[in-house]
């Protein structure tokens, strides 16, 4: 079915993103969290991407990024995540279209080891905004850590850090090195069959940073779903469009867990914990029942 020009918020929509961009609104989208398949040769579903030329692959990111720049908002954020092998030829794309206001570099424990070489335990995330207007709440997305060595003012009292029943720990403003983060596994509720699942905690801390509540969330390579299910969790709207047909239906899934329950492993009490906390997070991370049903994602495919 050919989508017609609208707004599908909302929604989960099965297509190419150069073909549905678009189709959404211009200057609708608030932030865009993106994902594209890195420059390495690697199969989706059945579907295979393979690795290219520096020169290919940045026409090919050329050709989704213009497309996407039409639909954000002039005080619009987006997010674009990469590995160290293409993190250079994003940079040269993007800073064509967008401010590059950093680049977070996170720790993706999980990982191969090598014998003629370092293990590749990291990723990047490109942070840009389309103006220099644009919002970011760092109160949002402080981070929870544990004090090892405290220090004392002459009274006896915490100095710069908090002491209660839970242990000794200081409420700190985030930098663009990500710790705290764990990859998907088998135990975790979020953990899909899709080869590149990114975590729930760390798409929320994109969200939280950069966008608002009731603002519009898009992902134009969604995947197993979690930009949405993250987006619907903390009370923003939501686009995902997706080619993988399977990998929609287990976004679709997800979203509907996620308007029953909206807890997201490592972020509690309205701060990020370090990794490895479970035990003091158990305390807060109960499951809790929505108040009102939010409307439920529809499910639109592209023949």
């Amino acid at each position: 079915m050919l989508l017609p020009p609208g707004n599908y918020q909302g929604r989960t929509i099965h297509g190419d993103a150069v073909q549905v961009l678009p189709l959404l609104e211009r200057h609708s989208v608030d932030l865009m969290v993106a994902d594209p398949p890195y420059n390495l040769t690697k199969s989706f579903n059945g579907s295979k991407f393979a690795e290219r030329s520096s020169d290919e692959y940045e026409r090919w990111m050329r050709s989704w990024i213009t497309v996407a720049a039409q639909v954000l908002k002039p005080t619009a954020s987006l997010y674009i995540c990469s590995e160290w092998r293409s993190s250079s030829s994003v940079q040269r794309v993007v800073e064509q279209f967008f401010t590059i206001r950093n680049r977070i570099t996170w720790e993706r424990e999980k990982g191969r080891g090598a014998l003629a070489n370092w293990k590749n335990c990291h990723e990047d995330i490109w942070f840009c905004t389309v103006s220099d207007e644009y919002h970011f709440d760092v109160e949002a997305v402080k981070q929870r850590r544990e004090v090892v060595a405290p220090y004392r003012d002459q009274d006896g009292k915490p100095k710069d850090w908090n002491e209660d029943a839970e242990g000794n720990f200081r409420l700190t403003h985030p930098s663009n090195l990500w710790t705290d983060i764990s990859v998907p596994f088998w135990s975790m509720p979020e953990n899909t069959d899709h080869p590149t699942q990114k975590p729930e905690k760390l798409i929320a801390k994109l969200i939280l940073a950069s966008s608002k509540p009731g603002d519009v969330v898009l992902d134009p390579f969604l995947g197993s779903g979690t930009t949405s299910v993250v987006a619907r969790k903390l009370g923003r709207q939501y686009i995902g469009i997706e080619m993988e047909e399977e990998y929609c239906l287990i976004a679709e899934k997800r979203l509907a867990t996620a308007s029953i329950g909206d807890q997201i492993q490592g972020y509690s009490g309205g701060c990020f914990w370090d990794r490895n906390t479970l035990s003091l997070q158990l305390k807060q991370d109960r499951p809790k029942l929505r108040s009102t049903q939010m409307q439920p994602a529809l499910f639109e495919d592209r023949g």
